[in-house]
């Protein structure tokens, strides 16, 4: 059930996530040759562009929470002793997921106040707590993943939970997953791969 929750949750967000910068990318682009070429312009236009990049953002953010791709200084955690840096990420995830709580349950309190007062869109004339309904749900998606990460950090030993850098993680998983040599050389691949994505190749 947790692995079925889990691959939803992702499926969800990056889904939104390259749904809404995509499309949000393409009614711009079309927008601006439409002002230009044909000297015409979609009214309604940027307001949604607005709203679908805002979808991007949270739910790519809230998917960012997987991969560890938010910006972490751990300056401190290398100078602690493992013991006592260990507890310091379980008490920091603790307080993410507290904080990334709260934003969606008073998110949630907010939708239901402009529910009450009906504001709608200048633009596109459509409720406005549909757009605001990304706040509560990539909200909640983010905790989800930031408690998939404190329960990893509960149960590495505390020896390793700070000294094992992510190349290290990706390493041991492809040499656990691996049986074959052409099975190695494919995940040592995506392994380079996604290290030149995260350093735009200046490694």
């Amino acid at each position: 059930m947790f692995k079925l929750l889990d691959k939803a949750i992702g499926f969800i967000n990056q889904s939104i996530a390259t749904f809404g910068i995509t499309a949000g990318v393409a009614l711009a682009f079309g927008n601006v040759v439409a002002r230009f070429v044909f000297d015409a312009s979609l009214t309604w236009a940027a307001e949604l562009t607005v709203f679908l990049f805002l979808w991007s953002a949270f739910f790519g953010a809230a998917y960012c929470f997987k991969k560890d791709a938010h910006i972490a200084v751990t300056i401190i955690l290398d100078l602690l002793p493992s013991r006592l840096a260990k507890l310091s990420l379980i008490v920091s995830h603790l307080i993410t997921i507290c904080f990334l709580l709260a934003v969606s349950y008073y998110g949630y309190e907010y939708i239901e106040l402009v529910i009450e007062l009906e504001e709608r869109s200048i633009d596109l004339d459509i409720p406005m707590w549909i757009p605001y309904l990304v706040i509560p749900i990539s909200f909640a998606f983010a905790a989800f993943r930031v408690s998939e990460k404190l329960y990893q950090i509960i149960i590495t030993p505390h020896d390793k939970v700070v000294q094992e850098s992510e190349a290290e993680m990706y390493i041991n998983e492809m040499g656990d997953q691996a049986h074959t040599e052409s099975e190695k050389e494919e995940k040592l691949k995506k392994l380079v791969e996604d290290v030149d994505r995260k350093t735009g190749g200046m490694l």
